[in-house]
């Protein structure tokens, strides 16, 4: 297995092949905008079978130590299998390997606020629901 490759943009890196319909909707989901300036995640998909059951910590191995992306979403067989398709979002900065799942329209958010370091990872895995996943910000 080859080192994870430097991308421009966040990375989105397929772990399971299990269901092809739902990473699909996954990636559909992600490349929508959303809210009300249409925001867009700059994220690059890497849908390699060479990953295919990467684990968190395998994985953190192949991060190069000059990777200039603070985080790493990852569609595990969790994302794909469950009905929310929850992403890994992986801290590779201040807590590598500090992780939190989201729902795939809040990746938008996540890739936007932490790329430009307007908010920190914790801001993000502090407001996961009772599930452990983030679902967005509660509107106030």
């Amino acid at each position: 297995m080859k080192a994870i490759p430097e991308t421009q943009d966040a990375l989105v890196l397929r772990t399971d092949f299990s269901n092809q319909a739902a990473w699909d909707e996954i990636c559909t989901t992600i490349r929508e905008p959303v809210g009300d300036f249409h925001f867009v995640a700059n994220v690059e998909i890497l849908d390699n079978i060479e990953y295919a059951g990467l684990t968190t910590n395998r994985l953190l191995e192949f991060i190069p130590r000059d990777y200039h992306h603070s985080f790493i979403v990852v569609a595990d067989q969790i994302a794909i299998s469950h009905p929310d398709h929850p992403l890994l979002i992986v801290d590779l900065y201040e807590r590598t390997g500090r992780e939190f799942r989201a729902i795939p329209s809040q990746i938008q958010s996540i890739e936007n606020n932490l790329s430009i370091a307007n908010m920190d990872f914790e801001e993000f895995a502090n407001a996961v629901d009772e599930d452990g996943i983030f679902r967005g910000f509660p509107e106030n």
